[in-house]
């Protein structure tokens, strides 16, 4: 499947260059170096490929251009190509509700995100890395498709053998001491964790206005 291979910083200070309130834009792509000083979007805040900061300034950002920079944004965020995202954004145009909010829900349950919510990856790449080599089980299946979509009342187990991995155990103590979102319960003893509900919009941190994309799709 293609993937996007160049340096993803790149993504962070484009969007950040994009943003019209200087607001500093992170997608974390790189797990925990982008809350470090080595963060590419806190050692240069300009867009790549700029050459020089002393500019004349942008030109006023049409409205389409906002709509398109948001859509970039989502997607990368949760590295989703182009088709698929598309393709996530017309089922849930089939679905009954506000669309823009049952988007946003499709994405955050994909599997490789419920990964790196949980904090057992650094990083939604390496998240999907993690399940695409069988180390999950979804109700005591082996789930290797990161686009797999969980639903209310699964339980997510490590496989036993990667459990007892040096980098399991990393992860698994990183989970155990930081916070999770309401929606998904991490339990401690075993490792295991439990979908507890569908995520609500003010569970979902994801830095986006999801009518933005609502109105580029419908133009």
């Amino acid at each position: 499947m293609a993937r996007y291979t160049a340096a993803v910083c790149r993504l962070c200070r484009r969007e950040t260059a994009a943003s019209k309130t200087g607001e500093k834009i992170k997608l974390f792509l790189k797990g925990d170096r982008c809350l470090s000083r080595k963060c590419a979007v806190e050692r240069r805040g300009t867009a790549p490929g700029q050459k020089t900061q002393n500019t004349k300034a942008r030109q006023k950002i049409s409205e389409y251009g906002r709509q398109l920079r948001e859509k970039q944004k989502m997607r990368r965020y949760y590295g989703v190509l182009e088709t698929q995202f598309e393709s996530y954004f017309r089922e849930a145009q089939r679905v009954p509700g506000q669309t823009g909010k049952v988007f946003l829900q499709t994405l955050e349950r994909r599997f490789d995100n419920v990964v790196y919510r949980l904090n057992l990856a650094m990083s939604r790449k390496q998240a999907r890395q993690l399940v695409t080599h069988r180390h999950f089980r979804i109700n005591g299946r082996i789930v290797n498709i990161p686009s797999y979509i969980v639903k209310a009342g699964d339980v997510i187990t490590i496989s036993d053998r990667s459990k007892e991995t040096d980098a399991f155990k990393q992860l698994i103590e990183v989970a155990k001491n930081r916070r999770h979102p309401e929606w998904l319960e991490f339990s401690e003893t075993d490792a295991s964790s439990k979908v507890l509900a569908l995520p609500g919009r003010e569970q979902i941190d994801t830095p986006v206005d999801e009518q933005l994309i609502v109105e580029y799709y419908s133009r």
